[in-house]
């Protein structure tokens, strides 16, 4: 069919002014997205959080009328409390222990034990720990001047991690407030995920897609902070039974890191050090230290059993998106992945099977034949 020269006029017209729109509205998305940038994890924190803890609220507002914001805001409440709490103790306790080390160096009190001659004995780096040891408790200054440099490093490396750890709290806790905000909101604001995933998946597919992508988002934060909060017990009955100083913080620090999903053997390896160190290598010592070590490692084996449950999607794809998420993403990552992952397989499989997609090439001729 040839085209009239009237006709070329109009469509290349038609032509130009759907891209000066598609151009105009990329340049409103890049602005909108610029400006929206520096709340962007704020915002996808605070929406994990209402979605984690919207059951909750609606469980609650039948006691209270169904007065959403009263049941939001009650929540938060409660979670500030949690929060903060075991967070304050942590940083006395912490805070007390430096002022209690620093004391006890500037009146001399502090000192090494020297080494027990079968360290010698220790295969490959026996007789390097032996010597280091033995510096170590002839003459501990000297042996700091010498490491003052790396010792230096390893201060600053440690105070840009706490200062993280605190704007990462500060981060939390404001998410927090604006979860609150949104389950105030939270039928509209499903209502309103559901339509965005019908735009954008198709009607058929909205209310599954968004259904999946909730079910991803409680399964990963249910199982993350599961899996913390058995650790922490598993480890912590087992400090308190040894008498560890501190117990308590301790195993508070592993849900913590747990939370962060730090591995737990950065407590318990040193635990494990410093009760070999203090109280010698026999039946009871060994028997801690293997359990604690095993204990420090149990999320290896409990994610894949807790991050798929509840979701329509098998488990390997929640925790390979969970895995590949925190590699990539760091911990909102972790969230983000499987999420992602979970709602490409899912598009994916239907497609696959869609009965409304014609048969392949061969297949029609087979028939036609």
């Amino acid at each position: 069919m040839l085209l009239t020269p009237t006709s070329r006029r109009v469509l290349s017209k038609e032509l130009l002014d759907v891209l000066i729109r598609a151009g105009l509205v990329a340049v409103l998305a890049m602005f909108c997205f610029r400006i929206f940038a520096p709340f962007l994890n704020l915002m996808v924190w605070a929406l994990i959080l209402a979605i984690t803890l919207y059951p909750l609220q609606a469980r609650l507002r039948r006691r209270f009328a169904n007065k959403d914001g009263l049941t939001a805001t009650l929540i938060i409440l409660i979670a500030f409390v949690v929060i903060l709490v075991p967070t304050y103790l942590l940083g006395v306790a912490v805070g007390d222990s430096i002022e209690h080390a620093k004391d006890m160096f500037k009146s001399g009190e502090f000192h090494v034990p020297p080494p027990a001659d079968s360290v010698a004995s220790w295969p490959l780096v026996g007789q390097k720990v032996h010597d280091f040891w033995q510096q170590a408790s002839t003459d501990l200054t000297g042996l700091a001047q010498k490491f003052a440099p790396q010792l230096k490093e390893a201060g600053l490396a440690l105070l840009g991690t706490i200062t993280g750890l605190g704007a990462g709290l500060l981060l939390f806790f404001a998410a927090l407030i604006v979860a609150g905000i949104l389950m105030a909101y939270g039928a509209l604001g499903h209502k309103s995920a559901v339509e965005i995933a019908a735009r954008i998946f198709g009607p058929e597919n909205g209310s599954q897609i968004a259904g999946l992508c909730t079910a991803t988002i409680r399964a990963v934060a249910q199982g993350v902070v599961g899996i913390a909060f058995i650790q922490m017990l598993l480890i912590g009955v087992a400090f308190i039974v040894m008498g560890i100083p501190g117990a308590g913080l301790l195993a508070l620090a592993v849900l913590l890191i747990g939370i962060m999903q730090l591995p737990a053997t950065l407590i318990t390896v040193p635990v494990i050090a410093f009760v070999i160190v203090t109280e010698g290598a026999n039946v009871m010592t060994i028997i801690f230290s293997v359990y604690v070590f095993v204990a420090g490692l149990a999320d290896n084996v409990l994610k894949p059993m807790m991050l798929g449950r509840g979701v329509a999607v098998p488990m390997p794809v929640v925790l390979i998106g969970a895995l590949g998420g925190m590699v990539t993403g760091g911990v909102i990552g972790l969230f983000i992945g499987p999420v992602m992952l979970a709602v490409g397989y899912q598009l994916f499989w239907r497609w696959v099977r869609d009965p409304n997609q014609p048969p392949p090439v061969e297949i029609q001729e087979q028939k036609q034949s």
